[in-house]
């Protein structure tokens, strides 16, 4: 079964376990016991949604016969700083190091969100063919062709090389790489210091979140801004969102959390908008904090919606856990009905979030048919811990089940539009956040 790994379970019929051998990878993993911000000491659980694989680690059919590493995937709260994290880290070199599936260009809403932002912050900076733009895993260079078209110079650092490569096709100049204060350095030493740095929905994917932001702090220019986007960790908890928490995702934030991160390192968050984006999202504004001025309102109105709700000590997060597991039997209860009576039932999408839900709901083939994918390098394969096959999205017009589960929620109105014809054969669309719930 390869060094370093060790039988979980063969149970089958377990919601939590499938029913083939699991493996835990031993040496890819350490278990934190101190929080990565303040290095207090790690005891407040906020939900354990048991093992997964990685959930990015979709199967061929020839890996189908053998056994599958699965990771502990448990959420914890730093009783003192409060930055919700996972125990258990996964070497990112595991995760990231190498080519990856997940493309943001085929997201339409993502890219004109991407596009909707560049335009914004190209007029608020003054931006200029005399600027320089840098992105934080810039991925296929979705956001960054933005910049291009208005002649703006732009870089991306990403450690996925495929990506990169889709990245550079669209003319966004990308260096393959993890980003943190070695490559920072490197760069401000040969003058690349960015007017613009963006770091969209990568700041919970870091381990060390001092050697990034340290790393922030030396590729900005003075009077440089950094935007960085992050889902945000009270939505998470009041909406149910447990699927946002797998091992790609280290830390999940609040401002409280993101204002303490930054000052620590010379950076001063000075605004804060809050976007619908992965289910709702913060995105701050960050600048260098000697010689800044007062923050936009919007920074202390959000802080203070955030101690009323209790964000800012220990009991705010307390009962999630129970919450959970009860939205999973309700889960189960409306497809296991379904199925009782016959109804065919397959999904929408093979995103992160959906294979952290089916597996800790502990969902297969027997109560989810299939799912389709617009992706073409997810077809053909399997999702990891259910085993589920991944087709094109032409196979719903084909087969024409009763139901379809989205499994990316937060992308709901989109995908609704594009499956509009399933209503041709009388088909329903299901959604499992914040509620199980048809749509009518």
């Amino acid at each position: 079964m390869g060094r370093g790994h060790r039988v979980l379970s063969v149970r089958p019929g377990s919601p939590a376990t499938p029913a083939f051998v699991q493996t835990e990878t031993e040496s890819a993993t350490a278990r934190a016991t101190t929080c990565r911000l303040c290095a207090a000491p790690l005891r407040l659980s906020l939900v354990d949604l048991g093992s997964s694989p990685l959930c990015e680690s979709f199967l061929t059919a020839g890996e189908l016969a053998g056994p599958e590493p699965f990771y502990p995937l448990h959420a914890m709260v730093c009783g003192e700083c409060l930055l919700v994290q996972l125990d258990a880290v996964v070497d990112p070199h595991e995760i990231f190091g190498g080519d990856i599936a997940y493309f943001s260009s085929y997201s339409d809403s993502w890219v004109e969100h991407a596009r909707v932002y560049a335009e914004h912050m190209a007029g608020r900076l003054a931006l200029s063919e005399q600027s320089l733009v840098v992105e934080l895993a810039s991925n296929d260079g979705y956001l960054l062709q933005h910049f291009v078209a208005r002649g703006i110079p732009v870089l991306g650092v990403d450690p996925a090389p495929n990506v990169a490569e889709a990245a550079r096709a669209r003319g966004v100049e990308t260096l393959v790489a993890f980003f943190g204060t070695a490559t920072a350095a490197e760069l401000a030493g040969a003058g690349r210091q960015a007017d613009l740095v963006v770091a969209n929905n990568v700041l919970a994917q870091v381990p060390d979140l001092h050697d990034f932001v340290e790393g922030i702090r030396l590729i900005l220019a003075p009077g440089g801004v950094v935007t960085a986007e992050v889902p945000h960790v009270v939505r998470l908890i009041e909406e149910n969102q447990f699927d946002t928490i797998y091992h790609e995702h280290y830390s999940y934030f609040s401002l409280h959390v993101l204002v303490r991160l930054f000052a620590e390192h010379g950076l001063q968050v000075f605004d804060v908008e809050e976007l619908p984006s992965h289910g709702g999202s913060l995105r701050i504004h960050a600048r260098h904090a000697e010689g800044a001025g007062e923050a936009e309102p919007a920074v202390g109105a959000l802080l203070e919606r955030e101690r009323e709700g209790g964000y800012d000590r220990p009991e705010g997060y307390s009962g999630y856990a129970d919450r959970v597991a009860r939205l999973r039997w309700s889960l189960l209860e409306l497809l296991i009905g379904l199925r009782r009576e016959g109804k065919r039932v397959v999904g929408y999408g093979a995103p992160g979030k959906g294979n952290t839900l089916l597996n800790y709901c502990g969902i297969r083939a027997d109560l989810l048919e299939y799912t389709v994918d617009r992706n073409p390098g997810k077809h053909g394969k399997f999702l990891p811990g259910t085993r589920i096959p991944i087709h094109p999205t032409e196979r719903i017009a084909e087969t024409r089940p009763d139901y379809v589960l989205i499994l990316p929620w937060n992308l709901t109105r989109e995908i609704a539009a594009q499956l509009e014809y399933v209503r041709e054969w009388g088909g329903r669309l299901i959604v499992p956040i914040p509620e199980p719930a048809v749509l009518p």
